[in-house]
């Protein structure tokens, strides 16, 4: 067996453990699963009442060792993550790790910057994991199939928005000539500003034309900006047509930690490494 094979091999317990953390499949995982989301409910409602000014002079000191209690209960937590995956690393730089991580740092940075804690709603985030721990299937499906349209549209959107950042730079541009600023339109990127607002059919209204010239190119920015509206929804649309044609599932790769497999698959489609590896013995 090569290191590289080995590597990727747990040990009893760590397969153990991560069934109980990772997956909600056994009784114990789900009452694991279920009993984090909710002392992440109870640590983001104890976060938001600590900012109200009235529960803070009654109930701080409470609310600040719940706040310290929670954070030394999800760095525990953290930590079992990591120790049982074959690559802590990769679980880390990955979107739930990196959410876990940021649910605990705002109130170890609190001690040296102030207010900073509040930043721990973050922690709402890892909700996410409801639709998988209650069973949910249809939103799980439906979630997975979103991500992965997501995912594979991710270029095309990103010409997209390369394209009317594009635009919003030629008409900022092009009103600053037009309306100058006399109008308003003091330098290029307070009117590309402008431009961003019109195109997004925002209209905050807080500089508009006053020319008859500038009032037209607005209004072609109106009607450009409604047009192009549908662009990134036929995208999405269209990718996640293709998705629903595939039967996915939620199994969660050991090695990448990515979902959206078929349901007879037993490589990950994004690594290459098995799905469900045995237990190194």
């Amino acid at each position: 067996m090569s290191e590289k094979q080995h590597s990727y091999k747990l040990a009893p317990w760590q397969h153990r453990l991560h069934e109980i953390i990772f997956e909600a499949d056994t009784p114990a995982g789900r009452v694991f699963d279920i009993a984090l989301l909710v002392a992440i409910l109870v640590s983001v409602a104890a976060a938001v009442l600590e900012s109200v000014d009235s529960v803070r002079a009654t109930s701080g000191k409470l609310l600040l060792y719940v706040e310290y209690g929670f954070t030394v209960l999800f760095t525990v937590e953290y930590i079992l993550r990591l120790l049982c995956v074959s690559r802590p690393l990769a679980y880390a730089r990955s979107f739930f790790g990196m959410v876990d991580l940021l649910a605990i740092i705002p109130t170890y940075l609190s001690f040296f910057v102030a207010g900073v804690h509040s930043l721990i709603v973050i922690r709402a985030l890892r909700l996410l994991r409801v639709f998988r721990v209650l069973k949910l299937a249809h939103f799980v499906v439906e979630a997975t199939l979103l991500m992965t349209a997501l995912r594979n549209s991710s270029r095309k959107i990103m010409v997209f928005l390369g394209t009317v950042l594009t635009l919003v730079v030629i008409l900022g541009s092009l009103m600053y000539v037009v309306e100058g600023e006399e109008n308003g339109f003091s330098s290029i990127p307070l009117s590309i500003y402008w431009a961003i607002v019109t195109v997004t059919t925002v209209g905050y209204g807080d500089i508009a034309p006053q020319t008859v010239l500038g009032k037209f190119v607005a209004s072609m920015a109106m009607i450009t900006g409604y047009a192009i509206i549908a662009v990134p929804t036929g995208i999405v649309t269209a990718e996640i047509v293709n998705a629903e044609r595939r039967n996915l599932t939620t199994q969660n790769c050991h090695h990448c930690f990515r979902e959206g497999h078929d349901k007879d698959a037993v490589w990950c489609k994004y690594c290459g490494k098995r799905l469900n590896p045995p237990p190194e013995e």
